[in-house]
């Protein structure tokens, strides 16, 4: 793959790209929303990629570390680490003014937004970029989109899988040259607007089964069980048409909203949050169609409708009442 030379970078580098990035990975006690964070770390790089400095941390969960076959981080290991309180300062100050870079960014990002709400505090980051998309803006030769991948299309070693010092650095060796090919081709990079959770203290408080809702500012929302919709669903989704209260609509992907944000806001225009797409689907919404998640596969092999973020959100402003 061609890269810009170094030396005529500053002068052909796009003006629209980032002045900065903070290369990120976060390894976790699992995949649930109220999982914590056992081990950070932060690389940073300037505008073109290069290596600035870089930083990690243990991080005491307060609970079970959980997968210790896969990160490797005992209750033994993390008994002494510091609390993601103690650590939040710093974290910030790594974060502070850049694009926040991660394999899957989606997800690193909410576990870290979940962090700091419950310190009651924000990440001071306002976008995000996700290394499986800019692979595909960039159209790689990948059999996969696993990171080990990225890594051996780049030439890069990991030493440590799921260490996420070791993670963050055969990412920010990738990003480099994944960086420098998308602007000798003038790519748009695919940045993704970062909103914290204390924007859910705005949502109204909604009655839920067996749990009594909070929203105070700055709060952090454990997971719950949402109420039944109580409209019959009817049926698919038609392009000509607007959605019905009772439809049944899944996601698949990174979004540029929060994802529990669009998810409240698809439960109070009265529509139901599907898990998982089957024949029963009214669509699915998705701003990668192409991405061979087992959602989007079953919902071209059921022909279930599939939309993007944006085209969903105009159609959540119209949502047609449900029959009788």
């Amino acid at each position: 793959m061609t890269m810009l030379d170094d030396r005529t970078t500053a002068a052909t580098w796009p003006a629209a790209y980032p002045q900065g990035y903070a290369v990120v990975d976060v390894e976790t006690t699992g995949l649930a929303r109220d999982d914590r964070i056992v081990s950070a770390a932060v690389y940073r790089l300037d505008a073109q990629g290069n290596v600035e400095d870089h930083w990690y941390t243990l991080v005491n969960p307060e609970r079970d570390p959980g997968p210790v076959w896969i990160h490797g981080l005992t209750s033994d290991v993390l008994e002494g680490a510091p609390l993601f309180p103690e650590i939040a300062e710093e974290f910030a100050a790594r974060l502070d003014g850049r694009v926040l870079v991660a394999h899957n960014a989606m997800f690193d990002w909410q576990m870290i937004a979940r962090e700091y709400a419950r310190a009651e505090s924000a990440a001071p980051v306002r976008q995000r970029l996700c290394t499986i998309a800019l692979s595909k803006e960039l159209s790689l030769p990948l059999p996969n989109h696993k990171l080990e991948s990225l890594a051996a299309h780049f030439g890069v070693v990991q030493q440590r899988a799921h260490n996420a010092l070791d993670d963050a650095r055969v990412l920010a060796e990738a990003f480099r040259p994944s960086l420098h090919a998308a602007a000798e081709r003038n790519v748009r990079l695919p940045l993704l607007e970062c909103r914290p959770l204390t924007e859910w203290a705005a949502s109204p408080e909604r009655p839920r089964i067996g749990h009594q809702a909070s929203y105070r500012a700055n709060s952090w929302r454990p997971s719950r069980k949402r109420p039944a919709c109580p409209y019959p669903n009817p049926g698919r989704y038609e392009s000509d048409k607007p959605l019905k209260q009772g439809m049944r609509v899944a996601f698949s992907g990174d979004t540029s909203v929060d994802r529990e944000l669009l998810e409240d806001r698809t439960v109070e225009a009265g529509l139901h949050v599907a898990s998982s797409v089957s024949r029963l689907t009214s669509l699915l919404v998705t701003n990668d169609p192409d991405a061979a998640t087992s959602k989007t596969v079953k919902a071209k092999s059921y022909g279930t409708p599939i939309v993007d973020e944006a085209a969903y959100t105009q159609l959540l402003r119209d949502v047609a009442p449900a029959d009788g």
